[in-house]
């Protein structure tokens, strides 16, 4: 059964930055079930992030039981995300 997926408040805004650094920029969030929040595209490559509110306790920034589900069964890439330096650093566009 498809869950209602709740969008992070720092979703809307980090998806605009991304495009504003001219990559692509997929928002998948309203898959539901588990399924990463944003797909991004840069230099040939496609980076699947989940983002979470970096202004949020730890504990309220933890994955899902779906999105948890989904992580382990993924076979490809996938990150978690809290900010644009987050997500920069996962696609490579900044060193860690």
């Amino acid at each position: 059964m498809r869950r209602a997926a709740k969008i992070d408040d720092n979703q809307k805004e980090i998806v605009e930055q991304l495009r504003r650094c001219g990559v692509s920029v997929a928002v998948t969030s309203m898959m539901g079930n588990g399924f990463v929040d944003i797909i991004v595209g840069h230099d040939g490559g496609n980076y699947m992030i989940e983002i979470k509110d970096g202004a949020k306790t730890a504990s309220r920034r933890k994955l899902t039981k779906d999105e948890q589900k989904w992580h382990d069964k993924w076979k490809g890439q996938v990150a978690v995300a809290d900010d644009l330096d987050d997500c920069l650093k996962i696609i490579g566009l900044i060193k860690s």
